[in-house]
């Protein structure tokens, strides 16, 4: 009977795992398709597109997928998704944006107020929260890539801003427009990094107890839930000791 029991939470772990994992290919080749139809649709020459298909490999999509939201894109089939940003403040005060491409923004509206309200969060007004943060190039590399003094000295190499490195990854900070350049330097050193994007980076950080830390990550899997939210930053800080206990 234990072991029943033990098997049907393995399977429910991994159909949970799955459906993560189809939704995040939903959203890259929505975000693909998005950055072909904005732009030229060869990413030689779209650095957005270049930036979300590195983003694809990274995440491990099949290579069928990528090329479907390309022809999507040059054959005028898909759907006219509009980007929208969401600030708001999460449990215990902190900072929270919600970036979102969407075909139906009263949908997505409902979506986020209700993930929000229902997770002790509250929807501010545009440029409540986006002015404590920088809009700035992220490139991510795991662990494995190197050393933390290797890495850095890369950056530095590839004209990077900052790096953040802990037992997780790597975080290559760049200016917005050198984050292409940056990126292609940083491969020929490192390798294909896990992302690249541009990205909210906070100026300040709110130290977050245990019970808001717990609300707060519910808030922020209830956001990422939503097929038409693409990414959510927030300025929370987390003790080793909340972190563990999560």
């Amino acid at each position: 009977m234990a072991g029943h029991s033990k098997f049907k939470n393995i399977m429910y772990r991994k159909g949970a795992q799955d459906a993560k994992r189809s939704r995040l290919f939903s959203k890259l080749a929505r975000e693909i398709t998005t950055a072909a139809k904005a732009g030229n649709p060869d990413p030689a020459f779209n650095p957005r597109l270049r930036a979300v298909i590195a983003s694809a490999k990274a995440a491990s999509m099949p290579k069928e997928n990528i090329e479907r939201a390309l022809k999507k894109a040059e054959g005028n089939e898909a759907e006219s998704y509009e980007e929208i940003r969401y600030e708001g403040f999460g449990p215990g005060g902190v900072a929270l944006i919600v970036e979102a491409l969407t075909d139906n923004r009263n949908r997505t509206a409902t979506e986020v107020r209700t993930a929000f309200a229902k997770n002790g969060g509250t929807i501010g007004a545009p440029g409540s929260v986006a002015h404590g943060f920088d809009r700035l190039g992220l490139i991510s590399y795991p662990a494995a890539a190197g050393s933390a003094e290797a890495v850095f000295e890369a950056a530095l190499e590839a004209g990077a801003a900052d790096v953040e490195s802990d037992a997780e990854g790597h975080s290559i900070w760049t200016a917005p427009e050198a984050l292409h350049d940056v990126a292609r330097a940083l491969e020929a050193a490192l390798g294909e990094p896990e992302g690249a994007k541009l990205a909210w980076r906070p100026r300040s950080s709110t130290r977050v107890g245990l019970e808001d830390a717990r609300l707060l990550m519910r808030l922020i899997e209830a956001l990422e839930d939503s097929d038409d939210v693409q990414a959510v930053y927030g300025n929370h800080e987390l003790a080793d000791e909340v972190a563990d206990a999560l």
